[in-house]
C-alpha cells in the first residue's frame, strides 16, 4: 500500500491536491489517525487553514477550490462512498481535468487512502502518533 500511495502521488504531481483528496476520504471514513497525518502534510505543503477547515463543505465554497480540485473531490467522494457506483457525470468531470494517466493515479490514490483508512480504523489507531 505504501508503494501504491507513493506511485499515485508521483503520478498526480500535485502534493496539495493529493493531500486534499486524502483528507476528504479520511473525513468520510472517520479515520482520525489519517486525518491527523494528512492535515499535517497539507500544512507542510503550504495549504491554507481556510481551505483545510472548509474541506468538509467544499461544495458550498465555490471560490476556495479550483475546478480541477472540485472534480477530484467529487470523484473522491463517489469512490469512497460507492453506494451507487461512480456516476458517469462525476467520472467525466474528472476526465476533463485529468489526463488518462493522471486520472488513473488519482483513482489509485483514492483507493489506497480508503484502504489505509479501513486498516487504521479497524485497528483503532488513535491520532497523534504520526511523526513526519
Amino acid at each position: 500500500m505504501s508503494a501504491l500511495s507513493a506511485a499515485a502521488k508521483r503520478g498526480l504531481g500535485d502534493p496539495v491536491l493529493a493531500e486534499l483528496v486524502m483528507i476528504r476520504a479520511s473525513q468520510l471514513n472517520h479515520c482520525a489517525f489519517c486525518l491527523d497525518m494528512h492535515l499535517q502534510a497539507a500544512r507542510k505543503h503550504g495549504e491554507s487553514e481556510d481551505r483545510v477547515q472548509l474541506l468538509n463543505a467544499w461544495e458550498e465554497t465555490e471560490d476556495l477550490y479550483s475546478e480541477r480540485e472540485r472534480a477530484a473531490l467529487a470523484l473522491t467522494e463517489a469512490v469512497t462512498v460507492l453506494t451507487d457506483g461512480v456516476p458517469d457525470e462525476v467520472y467525466e468531470r474528472a476526465a476533463i481535468h485529468f489526463g488518462e494517466a493522471e486520472l488513473a493515479h488519482l483513482i489509485g490514490l483514492i483507493t489506497v487512502i480508503n484502504g489505509w483508512n479501513r486498516l487504521m480504523v479497524s485497528r483503532r489507531v488513535p491520532p497523534g502518533g504520526y511523526q513526519p
